[in-house]
């Protein structure tokens, strides 16, 4: 089964052409080490009729959406491995850029596949 880096981070809409260009260099990056596959989503639909939706448990500010990403390894061990090169080498390439959203909001975990088709 595979493994799965994933992450949900609430931005300000004005900031997500920078955000974007900053994804694509993050999946070049990613690919480029082993990653099996790379995904950044933007809310599109997050008045949900059930559950709770992502715009209150982040608790959006006007102005604000929802990134959504993905990233899927062979297994935990080759996700730290393809990590630690991924680090590396994102160190050198943004160590002066500032991100275009407030750190501390964004939610991350690693995650074991319990069905994968």
């Amino acid at each position: 089964m595979s493994y799965v880096d994933g992450y949900v981070i609430p931005i300000p809409k004005k900031n997500l052409k920078i955000y974007a260009r900053m994804a694509r260099t993050g999946a070049e990056v990613w690919m480029k080490h082993g990653a099996l596959d790379y995904r950044e989503c933007v809310g599109e639909d997050l008045q949900t009729k059930w559950g709770r939706s992502f715009s209150s448990l982040l608790k959006l500010k006007p102005g604000e959406t929802v990134v959504f990403s993905y990233i899927v390894f062979k297994s935990r061990a080759h996700r730290d491995r393809v990590n630690a090169k991924v680090m590396k080498e994102m160190e050198e390439k943004m160590c002066e850029t500032e991100m275009p959203f407030d750190m501390k909001r964004m939610v991350y975990g690693g995650f074991k596949t319990l069905v994968e088709m």
